[in-house]
C-alpha cells in the first residue's frame, strides 16, 4: 500500500483548512498537487475519504475514522524529529508557562529548581490565571488546563488526573459535626466557586443523580482561596486531590461522606501550538513534567 507522508499531511491540512486551496498555501505546494495527493491516498485505501462539493468538502464516516489515524502518525512523526534534535542541541530560550494558581503552587513551583538544573538555558516565565486563557492573547507557549478539553485547533498532552474529595477541617468538624448523609449537606456552611457552575456540582451519589447541586455560602475565584477557607474552618469543600495531598496526610483536612463520593478525576492537560523554533523547549518541559510528577499527588 505504501501510503506517504505527504498524503497524510495532505489529508488532514485539507481536513484542518476547510479547502484544498487553503491547505495547499499552509503546505506551500499547488492546489493541483494536493489534489493529486489525495486522490492517490483515496486510491490506495480503495475508499472515499472527502465528498466534493461545489462549495465544501465533507468528511465521509470512512474519512472519520482515518483521520484519527493519520493524525497520530504525524504526531509520531513530529514528535521522532523532535526528540532528534533535542539530542543535536542544548534547548534555550524563554518559555512561558501558564497554570491556575493551585497547580502552579502545588505541582509545578516544586519541580522548577530540578528543570533548572536539568535546563539551565531554558527562561521559564511562570504565569497563573484562573480563567481559560487565549494562548495567542497572553503570549502564553503552554497552559496547563484542568477538565474536559474544548478547543480542539491546539496541541494536548495529558499530564494525569487529579480525584475530587468533599473535604473540611477538624475544626470545622469539632463545631458542626461531620454530615452523615448528602442531603445533610444543605444544613452546612459550603464553599465553592463563583464560576463555572460546574464545579459547584460534588460528584455525591444521591438517590436522585450521581451529583449533588450545592448552593455556595461563600464563593470565591480561586481554588487556593477555597482551601484556606477550608483549614480555617470555615465550611465544607470540594477540592482536587493535587491540592490537598499533605493536608490530608497531616491531618488538616478531613475526607467527608466517603462511601457516598464518587470517583471522579479531572483530567489535567497541557495545551500548546506547535512551534518549530519552540518544539524542544516545549518538548523538554513536558517530558520532565510528566517524568517528575508525583502520580499520587494527582
Amino acid at each position: 500500500m505504501k501510503i506517504t507522508l505527504e498524503e497524510l499531511l495532505a489529508f488532514t491540512s485539507v481536513v484542518d483548512s476547510g479547502s484544498i486551496t487553503s491547505a495547499a498555501e499552509q503546505l506551500g505546494q499547488t492546489t493541483s498537487g494536493i489534489s493529486r495527493a489525495l486522490s492517490r491516498l483515496e486510491k490506495k485505501l480503495n475508499t472515499t475519504l472527502l465528498r466534493r462539493t461545489t462549495r465544501r468538502l465533507e468528511l465521509t464516516e470512512e474519512g472519520q475514522s482515518f483521520l484519527s489515524h493519520a493524525r497520530e502518525i504525524i504526531n509520531a512523526v513530529e514528535n521522532a524529529e523532535e526528540q532528534m534534535a533535542l539530542c543535536r542541541q542544548t534547548p534555550a530560550g524563554r518559555l512561558r508557562v501558564n497554570a491556575a494558581a493551585p497547580f502552579m503552587e502545588h505541582v509545578i513551583v516544586p519541580l522548577v529548581a530540578g528543570f533548572r538544573q536539568r535546563f539551565p538555558q531554558i527562561e521559564l516565565e511562570l504565569n497563573t490565571d484562573n480563567q481559560i486563557i487565549d494562548l495567542l492573547e497572553k503570549r502564553t507557549d503552554i497552559a496547563i488546563r484542568i477538565g474536559a478539553l474544548r478547543d480542539s485547533t491546539i496541541h494536548a498532552r495529558l499530564l494525569g488526573a487529579s480525584r475530587l474529595r468533599i473535604l473540611a477541617s477538624p475544626e470545622y468538624i469539632a463545631r458542626f459535626g461531620a454530615p452523615q448523609r448528602v442531603e445533610e449537606l444543605n444544613q452546612h456552611c459550603l464553599l465553592g466557586f463563583t464560576q463555572p457552575e460546574s464545579l459547584n456540582l460534588w460528584p455525591l451519589r444521591t438517590p436522585q443523580a450521581e451529583h449533588f447541586a450545592i448552593t455556595p455560602t461563600l464563593a470565591a475565584s480561586s481554588g487556593e482561596t477555597l482551601r484556606q477557607l477550608a483549614l480555617r474552618g470555615a465550611g465544607i469543600v470540594q477540592l482536587a486531590d493535587f491540592m490537598t495531598r499533605e493536608d490530608r496526610r497531616e491531618g488538616r483536612l478531613i475526607a467527608l461522606l466517603a462511601e457516598e463520593t464518587l470517583d471522579v478525576r479531572q483530567p489535567i492537560n497541557a495545551v500548546y501550538y506547535r512551534n518549530t523554533q519552540l518544539a524542544t523547549r516545549i518538548t523538554c518541559f513536558l517530558d520532565y513534567v510528566s517524568a517528575n510528577i508525583d502520580v499520587q499527588t494527582l
